[in-house]
């Protein structure tokens, strides 16, 4: 949980940005992530030299002493030098840093420092060190992170779109994922899904004393203090695995782990749809996914892997998601309404092989609001597990996300039908959920194919018509006329009043 004087310090940055000529929210972050990733170096260079000192064991500095690239260093340089020194000597030994296949060789490339004059970086490089960095724990460097990616929320018109926190808590809670399995994200964006997944282990392993609760309902305090070294180990090197195909978007989520206490992520520039990836078939444990909707992929560039042929992506994502899903693996995916009751051979060959050889646990239908100001379209979560076939449909009608379902999107109570949504799904292999007309129930898929594999809910859920009784209209043409006497006679005695009073 951030408190007061970051959030204000953030805000600063962000001003700073916006009146020093960068409007653009994506560029922005980018350029801030730069800095705060230069500041972090020297910081973990000088944590690793205490503690190998400590040790006794041999730790070589990144930085050689005449090359000037340590912030401590550069941030002191003249305003006349300091902007071309970043860019001519900071930026080429950050891109050589450890070599071609090094985190920071991946996470640099093809970077460019855009900060346009001296004056922006000193001011920046000024509130940066005011928020003490170093001192903060891996939660807040984590909430810091998250809270400058907020903003990203009026980057619609670039594409670039994060899906609500708390819908991606909701996902991450039905599919569970433990220590140990491996978890992906196909279309990580910023990452925002695979650490959502790490602080939910997090929180199964930390013991209900250390766990706190904000003012809106949020618990923070994950220590993770039950796990080993071993496990800690496999959580942060091993089970997290994320792929995009925009460039500035792997830099953000790289730096997001990295700020979440995940020094090593493994998240990839790939189009997982194209010839480029090699498909990871039976792979992973867990996926969740928000991919892009309604887009489309050149013929020429789509996998030879995929045994549906169409040029929607979200089709496409789907069987991908199925392919690289081990047996018995959980998926948990944001998908728009039209895969619901799409009716073309390809979106019925996708819901035959979810429903076919994966048992469809549920299909949680979400208001049109969620995703707005940038899109108002209807969306679903679609949560299946491989390697069986699906006997029944776990259906389920959200109505509210806790926020206003408008462009505004103000805050209500944060959670809607969210903990209701957790709550019954986890009770569904044992509860009957027969009632059509309540906001959850079964469906037989016996019921589904003889309605062409139909998922959207609109199609099974029996609406309840009040029945409202009316007057005759006699009745109601009396009263009309009776009203419409009270109204005249109080007129004349409004007019007579102001005749006497003029008199």
């Amino acid at each position: 949980m951030l408190d007061t004087e970051l959030k204000s310090k953030i805000n600063q940055l962000w001003d700073k940005f916006w009146s020093g000529g960068i409007s653009d929210p994506l560029v922005a972050i980018t350029q801030m992530s730069y800095l705060i990733f230069m500041k972090r170096l020297e910081d973990k260079d000088i944590a690793l030299t205490q503690d190998t000192q400590l040790s006794g064991e041999h730790y070589e500095s990144i930085f050689k002493d005449d090359e000037n690239c340590k912030w401590s260093e550069w941030t002191n340089l003249p305003a006349d030098e300091i902007l071309d020194h970043v860019r001519n000597r900071v930026f080429p030994f950050l891109r050589a840093l450890g070599g071609e296949d090094s985190l920071y060789a991946q996470y640099m490339k093809d970077a460019v420092f855009t900060i346009p004059t001296p004056s922006l970086l000193i001011e920046a490089v000024r509130i940066i060190n005011d928020m003490r960095i170093k001192e903060q724990n891996r939660d807040t460097k984590g909430d810091m992170y998250e809270y400058l990616l907020s903003e990203l929320k009026t980057a619609g018109k670039n594409g670039q779109f994060r899906t609500p926190r708390h819908i991606i808590k909701m996902m991450v809670s039905l599919v569970d994922p433990k220590i140990g399995e491996t978890i992906c994200d196909p279309a990580c964006g910023t990452a925002g899904f695979l650490i959502v997944a790490t602080e939910h282990i997090l929180r199964e392993n930390t013991s209900s004393e250390f766990i706190e609760t904000d003012e809106l309902g949020n618990e923070y305090g994950f220590k993770g203090e039950k796990l080993d070294q071993r496990q800690w180990n496999i959580l942060r090197e091993h089970m997290l695995w994320g792929y995009d195909f925009d460039s500035t978007m792997v830099r953000i989520s790289l730096m997001n782990m990295m700020m979440h206490g995940i020094d090593r992520p493994n998240i990839k520039q790939k189009n997982t749809l194209s010839t480029r990836y090699n498909q990871e078939k039976n792979h992973y444990d867990v996926v969740l996914a928000n991919p892009p909707f309604k887009g489309s992929i050149n013929e020429a560039e789509i996998s030879r892997e995929f045994s549906i042929t169409t040029k929607k992506t979200e089709i496409l994502f789907l069987e991908l998601m199925y392919n690289i899903l081990s047996s018995g693996g959980r998926c948990a995916v944001i998908v728009p309404d039209g895969i619901l009751f799409g009716n073309s051979r390809a979106h019925n060959k996708i819901k035959k092989k979810l429903l076919e050889e994966c048992r469809m646990d549920a299909v949680i239908s979400m208001p049109a609001g969620v995703f707005k100001p940038y899109a108002g379209v209807s969306t679903a979560v679609l949560v299946f597990t491989k390697g069986e076939p699906t006997k029944k449909v776990w259906f389920y009608d959200m109505k509210s996300d806790g926020y206003s379902l408008d462009d505004k999107r103000i805050f209500i109570d944060g959670k809607g039908n969210i903990p209701n949504i957790i709550m019954n799904f986890n009770k569904k292999d044992t509860e009957q959920f027969k009632d059509r007309k309540s906001d959850c129930f079964f469906v037989p898929i016996e019921e589904i194919k003889e309605n062409d594999y139909d998922l959207s809910i609109s199609r099974y859920k029996e609406i309840e018509y009040e029945e409202v009784v009316y007057e005759e209209p006699e009745v109601i043409r009396q009263k009309i006329l009776d009203l419409e006497e009270k109204i005249t006679d109080t007129l004349q005695g409004i007019s007579r009043a102001r005749s006497s009073k003029h008199m």
